[in-house]
């Protein structure tokens, strides 16, 4: 039978050297709008800023998505009973939007953690728990698949055939630890059988022979036959590294968990590009390897999983180092995202002065005690609030890539001001295409190791110590791109005076060749590791800087000026500058002299007035805790 097709076609297409968004054909700016309790007062905001598109949150069963904090679902189940649905709240959800905003498109985000009455009634395909309890899903579970195939396909069905499938624009796949495709923690200890035939299985595909995996494991009567998964929730007893030589079991253990995530991710995508005929979009939380170093969630094989052709795009919130003054970058490396042809979208649920808890704005939701301070807390200044929201989108726009504005429990960026941000983002992609001169491309390479943290006893203390450089390398005056490890072949490296290898323990023959290769050409490569830093200057002898981690902006600053990396400002502001865009994100303003390393033509986005015709310098004076965006077009 063919498939049922959505009325409208969502995809992702290269377009000016970027994976850009498309809907029917059209360019579309890749920003939307969010809220886990959404109301037609919201949606009535977001439509007059000129947004159209939506997501909201669907789940096939009734428990929380943080099963540490005990937090409740924020809507009803979907999946009642074997072939049993109620579709009541994606009904709400929809009506809702299209009372508020005629033009809109959803993209739903699904949660396929299954309902308890499925746990019990299929235990062969719950986690089993060392104290003899069932929980959810085993995701190793090939049944549970193919039972969670059936019930999407189900929803599919359903959507595709309602009143709602003109507006329906495709199905962001969620699962696990709050909907990100984490691992609950109390599936760390999954006993489950079928779990350990699928590592073995795994084990005999990348081995193929028992001399091979004895080699590896260092073990000399181990065979695909009585292989174990190691503990991967043993506690902590000593912070240090893995042995190479006799910790290989633990690391193919690491690799066989995350790739179980990536390829649960593939494999329900395809359940959805083939249901809806391709014309759904899809797309996933995934691969937080720059930012969450504990292993055990399950975040170390994006590599793989760019490999899908039925993935469209992936997304992460900022890091949550949310502080004015500081970067927020996503957590995954955006441009091995971009150069698979796969859309990055940031979920900025940034906090603002407007911030509501969640306890005041629901019943029944909200642990006692939980949600209410912290990182759940926004700035009490209205003005902060503003700039970090111009400090979002900035970013965004200067490196390519979308996202949407999550306003978690509603009324967060309820403020005039704040949503004339989202308002004159979705303009700004609108009035100017996004493109890249090569003048504005980056000095600075970074390339990261995604499976670093399997190394790391700690669960990942060792390794936040190497990847907390992403503060100080954005104090730098420049920019600098992100590469996965497994790019680093097919990496033009010609626009780089820096590269920087963080995190790579050991390097492998090919790696060490390619530094050498770098140094010829003048190029500066700085690889760090777990003992420290090796300086590998051109024409120099390599400099081991024994256990230096962990850089301050000026030392780096310093490389940087040597190696012939262009500094726009001397201070520690942080700077973004790609597609033609220039903003600058102070936290205790004042005057600030951007110095560009070419002739352009500088223009105010706002007022789309001529700063100036030709100039290699701009003077501003910046408020306190603030920021400003600029159109930069090198001559």
């Amino acid at each position: 039978m063919h498939p049922i097709t959505a009325q409208i076609k969502t995809e992702v297409e290269w377009n000016n050297g970027n994976p850009s968004l498309f809907i029917d054909g059209q360019n579309h700016p890749p920003f939307a709008y969010m809220s886990y309790l959404g109301e037609v007062e919201y949606y009535k905001e977001i439509a007059a800023t000129g947004i159209h598109l939506y997501n909201f949150p669907a789940y096939l069963g009734e428990g929380g998505i943080n099963t540490s904090s005990g937090i409740g679902a924020f809507r009803n189940a979907i999946w009642k009973g074997e072939s049993h649905y109620d579709f009541s709240s994606i009904e709400t959800d929809f009506e809702k939007i299209l009372s508020a905003d005629p033009k809109a498109k959803v993209v739903i985000r699904l949660y396929l953690d299954p309902p308890r009455w499925w746990t019990l009634a299929n235990p062969s395909a719950a986690a089993q728990l060392p104290d003899g309890s069932l929980f959810r899903q085993s995701f190793a579970s090939q049944e549970w698949r193919e039972h969670t195939k059936v019930a999407l396909e189900d929803c599919l069905d359903w959507l595709l055939k309602s009143k709602y499938r003109n507006h329906l624009a495709g199905i962001h796949v969620a699962s696990g630890f709050t909907e990100e495709w984490f691992y609950h923690p109390k599936q760390y200890q999954d006993l489950n059988p079928v779990r350990l035939q699928a590592f073995r299985d795994w084990l005999k595909e990348k081995y193929t022979s028992v001399k091979s995996l004895r080699a590896a494991w260092n073990k000399p009567n181990v065979t695909f036959a009585n292989a174990q998964l190691t503990n991967i929730d043993e506690a902590v007893d000593e912070v240090s590294w893995r042995d190479p030589d006799n910790d290989t079991n633990y690391i193919d253990t690491y690799r066989f968990h995350t790739e179980v995530m990536a390829d649960n991710i593939a494999y329900f995508c395809k359940v959805v590009k083939e249901k809806s005929d391709g014309y759904l979009l899809t797309g996933a939380f995934y691969g937080y390897h720059y930012f969450v170093t504990d292993p055990r969630r399950g975040h170390g094989a994006l590599s793989k999983l760019l490999k899908s052709p039925y993935l469209d795009y992936l997304s992460s919130p900022n890091v949550y180092n949310r502080v004015v003054g500081e970067d927020w970058p996503a957590m995954a490396a955006i441009n091995s995202v971009h150069k698979h042809g796969k859309l990055w979208l940031a979920e900025n649920d940034t906090r603002t002065s407007k911030t509501t808890l969640l306890k005041d704005q629901s019943r029944g939701i909200a642990p006692p005690g939980q949600y209410e301070g912290g990182v759940w807390l926004g700035p009490k200044s209205h003005k902060t609030s503003v700039a970090l929201l111009w400090k979002n989108a900035a970013r965004m726009l200067a490196y390519g890539y979308g996202g949407w504005w999550f306003d978690m429990w509603g009324g967060w960026f309820s403020d005039p001001e704040m949503l004339q941000v989202l308002e004159k983002t979705q303009k700004f992609h609108q009035d100017f295409p996004s493109k890249n001169p090569e003048k504005m491309k980056p000095g600075v390479l970074v390339i990261v190791d995604e499976e670093l943290s399997f190394w790391d006893k700690s669960y990942g203390r060792l390794t936040e110590k190497i990847l907390s450089n992403r503060y100080p390398i954005a104090k730098t005056g420049s920019s600098y791109d992100l590469y996965l490890r497994t790019d680093i072949q097919e990496i033009a490296f010609s626009q780089y005076q820096v590269i920087w290898l963080m995190g790579l323990l050991q390097l492998t023959d090919k790696e060490t060749a390619l530094i050498k290769k770098l140094q010829k050409l003048g190029k500066t490569v700085l690889w760090t590791n777990d003992k420290g830093t090796t300086l590998n200057l051109p024409g120099k002898t390599d400099n081991f800087l024994p256990e230096k981690l962990q850089w301050k902006p000026s030392e780096l600053k310093k490389i940087w000026a040597e190696a012939g990396v262009h500094q726009y400002i001397t201070s520690e502001d942080i700077i973004y500058v790609g597609r033609n865009w220039l903003s600058l994100h102070s936290i205790d303003g004042g005057e600030k002299i951007i110095q560009l390393p070419y002739f352009a033509r500088v223009i105010d986005p706002f007022t789309n007035k001529v700063m100036a015709d030709s100039t290699n310098q701009i003077t501003i004076k910046m408020d306190v805790m603030s920021t400003v965006l600029y159109r930069v077009h090198p001559l």
